[in-house]
């Protein structure tokens, strides 16, 4: 059975990419835009799966290709870790802290079972 991560484990998953990464004499070519372009280019692989199919359609397609589907998560989650790791950016605390600006930007009572932008709730 595969180890379950949580947030707080962050750090010891962003080292296990960077042995991965250095092994391979790689961390010349990851700069800031090409791992920008990975974590996008990895994330449309992700939206592949659902595109022109209608939600139920892509509810059977995420049961049925999941595997394939942890697999580009995880490829995201790669170039998300790197990424904020070169740019010196703690995504725990980036997590928490936009998690915490969100709780003022959509309070529930205008926000609950409303899928408006912070902008147009009243």
């Amino acid at each position: 059975m595969q180890k379950k991560y949580r947030i707080g484990e962050i750090a010891a998953l962003t080292e296990k990419i960077k042995k991965f990464r250095d092994e391979r004499d790689w961390k010349q070519f990851h700069n800031h835009k090409d791992m920008a372009i990975s974590l996008v280019l990895e994330a449309t692989e992700v939206l592949e799966h659902f595109q022109w199919r209608t939600p139920e359609e892509g509810e059977e397609r995420a049961r049925s290709h999941k595997e394939e589907l942890a697999d580009e998560l995880a490829d995201v989650t790669y170039f998300l870790f790197e990424l904020a790791d070169n740019l010196k950016i703690d995504l725990g605390k980036a997590l928490i802290s936009k998690l915490e600006k969100n709780v003022t930007k959509y309070p529930i009572e205008k926000s609950k079972g409303k899928n408006l932008k912070y902008t147009e709730l009243k």
